[in-house]
């Protein structure tokens, strides 16, 4: 057998096999202390690009959902990122592209809840990683690809080099990031809107497409992150 093949007979077995979760007690620790690094400044500057990352992957996946045609993504080093489509300016495909950035992150974490809870901690992992393979392709800036291909290595050479137990922690820890991550954005937003409004936020542009207010949008979203992230403990703790 060569090494390819052996590669991905390797890769099949992390995927397809599941593994024990973590135990209620380990899991809330495992929270705790991804809760920290969100809450902490310093290492929240570096883990909000990926919260960015998945916030423009979920425009661009809904936009493909609704017919829109997907032109670039572009990510940049101040954490704030661009998904540019075409298609109508109005209705309900340019609603649900706009409205799935914000709530994005929190879904996924939701999503990545139940597939580790089922025990298949890295096909997760590895899900990850391909969809990071996939936005590269759409990448336009060179800080995004790097963005892109150091996140992916990091979590590919996490999950193929680490033991097996070591892997089980970055599952959990990678679906906390989501959870815990999702909700802080809408919240700076928030407070950045109170102090001036920008006009070209998310919820600003919602609001010029439909019938509801901005602060309205920025209200849904922080109903649908937490309740994403309330979701995703039960799921990572029951």
């Amino acid at each position: 057998m060569n090494s390819v093949e052996s590669f991905f007979k390797e890769l099949w077995q992390q995927i397809s096999t599941p593994t024990e979760p973590l135990s209620m007690q380990v899991a809330v620790i495992v929270g705790a202390v991804v809760l920290a690094l969100v809450v902490f400044r310093p290492t929240w500057k570096v883990l909000r690009n990926v919260i960015t990352i998945v916030h423009e992957g979920a425009h661009a996946l809904a936009a493909l959902l609704v017919g829109r045609k997907l032109g670039a993504i572009t990510l940049h080093s101040d954490t704030s990122g661009l998904t540019v489509t075409r298609g109508k300016p109005r209705g309900f495909g340019m609603i649900l592209t706009a409205f799935a950035g914000y709530v994005g992150p929190g879904l996924l974490g939701l999503l990545s809840a139940w597939i580790v809870s089922l025990g298949y901690t890295l096909a997760w992992v590895w899900a990850f990683v391909l969809v990071l393979i996939l936005m590269l392709f759409k990448i336009r800036n060179l800080f995004g690809a790097w963005s892109l291909v150091a996140t992916g290595a990091v979590l590919g050479g996490a999950a193929w080099f680490s033991p097996d137990d070591v892997r089980v922690y970055l599952a959990y820890a990678l679906t906390w990031l989501f959870l815990l991550g999702a909700p802080r954005p809408v919240f700076e937003l928030t407070a950045m809107r109170r102090r001036q409004r920008t006009g070209t936020s998310d919820a600003d542009m919602l609001a010029k497409i439909s019938w509801l207010p901005a602060p309205v949008w920025l209200f849904i979203f922080a109903v649908v992150t937490l309740a994403c992230l309330a979701g995703g403990a039960l799921l990572l703790v029951g």
